[in-house]
């Protein structure tokens, strides 16, 4: 009994030091803040085709020049989205101040009317040139104003992600956003989304993402992105996909790319 005992206790000690010397686990919000903080990055400029696909499987296809730049220590994400092809497009520009903490500024130029117009926060579930993409799904959201929980563990090809419900705060981030409740696969290694579903106002299943191709982009801040984004709409049949053909890490982009006035610029 004796000799039971003690190698009890030593098996007991040495599943408590083990588990002491492991790093505590991360709570919701503290994984999701790490998403956040992942997706920043110093600068970079892309090309970028768009394909959208109807529900009969009509295809469009558009080609864009994007470029983004960090401000303010890192709390401002400035991006410039500048269509190229096909003509009915070209020239349209999108301007976005992705603020950490505040509601986004987004502005859009129209060159067929030689006109910018002013995307209000609460009109960001407003879909993306035409696309299924938001451009309250293309913004990092304010962690704030949600709350998460960590479902089940779940693997995405041969990545492991944490399943993560996400749940609005307010009503007016309900009724901007357009969803009333998101789930995201994020990856327990990058911190990266690698799929996502969005539920409509009633609940209901509207939205499937697919996010893959990830590549390391900044190797010295270990910041990944996806160089392939697939939304598609569960209720109407149409998808939309978002694929780099060209991506550089540029933290010295041009201060001003980002700029109502360039957004003019022929």
């Amino acid at each position: 009994m004796r000799r039971y005992f003690e190698r009890y206790l030593a098996g007991a000690l040495g599943l408590a030091l083990i588990l002491a010397a492991a790093p505590p686990a991360l709570t919701p919000l503290e994984i999701m803040e790490r998403v956040s903080e992942a997706r920043k990055l110093e600068g970079s400029e892309a090309v970028v085709s768009m394909r959208i696909v109807s529900e009969k499987g009509e295809v469009r296809d558009r080609k864009l020049a994007l470029a983004t730049k960090l401000y303010d220590g890192g709390k401002t994400e400035k991006r410039i989205y500048r269509f190229s092809a096909p003509p009915d497009v070209a020239g349209t520009g999108v301007l976005v101040f992705d603020y950490e903490s505040v509601p986004d500024d987004i502005w859009v130029y129209l060159p067929g009317l030689r006109k910018t117009r002013r995307i209000l926060s609460s009109q960001r579930s407003q879909s993306f040139m035409g696309s299924e993409f938001s451009y309250a799904d293309l913004n990092i959201p304010a962690t704030s104003d949600f709350e998460y929980k960590v479902v089940r563990d779940e693997a995405v090809g041969a990545d492991m992600c944490w399943v993560i419900d996400v749940l609005p705060k307010a009503d007016a981030t309900r009724e901007a956003e357009g969803y009333s409740k998101k789930t995201y696969w994020i990856d327990q290694e990058k911190f990266t989304l690698r799929k996502a579903v969005f539920y409509d106002a009633q609940g209901r299943l509207l939205k499937e993402l697919v996010s893959d191709a990830i590549e390391l982009v900044d190797a010295k801040n270990k910041r990944y992105r996806s160089m392939r984004m697939e939304m598609t709409n569960k209720q109407n049949g149409r998808r939309s996909i978002f694929e780099s053909e060209k991506f550089v890490f540029s933290p010295k982009a041009k201060d001003e790319y980002f700029t109502p006035a360039y957004l003019e610029r022929p």
